[in-house]
């Protein structure tokens, strides 16, 4: 599969919880790092998304953002992966951010150039990806 997302991530369900409508499935990546998506019971359902099983977690660079100090700061965003940042490509108008994470996994954010000069992101500074649940969309093995 070829697909446009820069962020694709393999990894094993850990935990579907289904609502009335919504289900929330935690994916545990290889180094141990959880992801969180929310999908239609229907679209659990059809993907079969059981505990234990493979899936993949799709999720555009562009809906990621950058935080480099929570300052304390509690987010009702499901997803907050702290890691270092591993690469900054800066143009004119955008700046892309690659996250190196623990278990090696890598997250990419793109971001405008003015929020990476705030932000004061370089190479080796630590730096946490944030995305909410509802970016995440999984797919699973044909």
């Amino acid at each position: 599969m070829k697909i446009s997302a820069r962020n694709q991530f393999s990894g094993t369900v850990g935990a579907v919880k289904a609502g009335a409508v919504n289900s929330e499935v935690e994916l545990v990546l290889p180094g141990g790092e959880r992801i969180v998506a929310m999908v239609t019971n229907e679209s659990a359902t059809a993907l079969n998304l059981k505990t234990g099983a493979a899936a993949v977690a799709l999720v555009k660079a562009s809906s990621v953002l950058v935080m480099t100090d929570s300052s304390g700061l509690r987010l009702s965003a499901r997803n907050c992966l702290a890691g270092t940042v591993k690469s900054l490509n800066l143009g004119p108008v955008n700046a892309e951010v690659t996250i190196a994470l623990a278990g090696g996994a890598e997250v990419h954010a793109t971001i405008t150039h003015g929020a990476a000069a705030e932000l004061g992101l370089q190479q080796g500074g630590a730096a946490t990806a944030v995305f909410k649940a509802p970016s995440v969309i999984l797919g699973v093995p044909a």
